[in-house]
């Protein structure tokens, strides 16, 4: 595996990005597609309605399953550079950082990552921008 880096470090799941989420969106196009054609047949319409509000369904799903994992993680990264913070310095993180930006400062390498933060926090750097400003990378191979 190629070392990460900000160029290569965002994660796709080709599976789930390249095959669910098509099949899914296609269904869900089909099914308003049948919907529309089938709006003056009221054998035909009941049934249509039913398939595109559950194809809609089903991708919402999809969508949030991905958005809950990532959310879960995001708390899980803010608590461990909360404890790598306070390790480091016997202080929190300052409250300005928003969980994104602290998301982004788990990249930082211990030698940057309090420097960083603190840039961070009073710059009001965006995510891209801090991740950007890493110096020597630290790997995050967990991530989803």
């Amino acid at each position: 595996m190629a070392e990460q880096n900000y160029a290569n470090h965002a994660r796709l799941v080709p599976p789930f990005h390249y095959v669910v989420l098509p099949i899914l969106l296609l269904t869900f196009i089909g099914s308003i597609v049948n919907l529309t054609q089938s709006w003056g047949d009221h054998e035909r319409l009941y049934s249509a309605a039913l398939i595109a509000a559950l194809s809609f369904a089903t991708l919402l799903t999809a969508l949030f399953a991905r958005m809950f994992a990532l959310k879960a993680q995001d708390r899980a990264i803010r608590a461990e550079e909360n404890l790598r913070h306070f390790a480091m310095t016997g202080k929190l993180l300052d409250k300005r950082l928003s969980a994104l930006q602290i998301v982004a400062l788990r990249f930082a390498s211990d030698g940057e990552f309090v420097a960083l933060a603190q840039k961070a926090a009073q710059d009001g750097m965006k995510p891209a921008e801090i991740k950007q400003a890493v110096k020597n990378w630290r790997a995050d191979d967990y991530r989803v």
